[in-house]
């Protein structure tokens, strides 16, 4: 079960805050911890991040992240993976990586755990797609069933093993069914 603190803290004292194991995440003033990845959830988020890197990152079209915090919008949340487009992506002057996200990603993935509030990620993911998020994915494995948020348009649910899985219009190489994501779990 998620700890919640209270009472309510600004983002600037959170921010201040030493990391937790597992990470906490900041919504709407609370302190909100994220539950430990179980099996499933660590398997799904160890192949999805580099398949998506393999096809995308090369061609400096976007790069996927694991567990990134990304603050933005009054929050600050840690998606199980964001993916950013290559030119969004935060850099020093050095060119290399920034250590800190405050953006929203262009795509934002979920993995739900068994103990985890599925309320709570929906809102993380509507929370990105407010901010500029093209699309967020909520992958239920129990259910082997994948929910797909857009901006003002109904939300769409895959389970059919041989379908595609829609991606935003920059991961159009990225390819993957139901199917091929849940094989991931054999």
């Amino acid at each position: 079960m998620p700890q919640i603190s209270s009472p309510a803290i600004t983002l600037d004292e959170f921010l201040k805050l030493p990391e937790t194991e597992a990470p906490s995440e900041y919504i709407n003033g609370r302190i909100i911890q994220k539950p430990m990845p179980q099996g499933e959830h660590s398997a799904l988020q160890t192949e999805l991040a580099p398949a998506i890197n393999l096809v995308l990152k090369p061609k400096q079209i976007a790069r996927a992240f694991s567990e990134l915090r990304c603050t933005f919008g009054g929050g600050s949340i840690i998606p199980d993976i964001s993916v950013f487009l290559w030119d969004r992506i935060p850099r020093q002057e050095n060119g290399r990586i920034a250590n800190i996200f405050s953006l929203a990603p262009d795509w934002t993935i979920e993995i739900l755990s068994p103990d985890q509030s599925q309320t709570k990620v929906i809102k993380n993911i509507l929370h990105c797609l407010n901010h500029g998020t093209q699309m967020g994915w909520l992958i239920d494995p129990e259910e082997q069933c994948v929910f797909v948020y857009l901006q003002n348009q109904p939300t769409a649910f895959y389970d059919q093993p041989g379908i595609c899985l829609p991606v935003p219009e920059f991961a159009q190489d990225f390819s993957l069914t139901v199917e091929g994501l849940f094989s991931w779990l054999l």
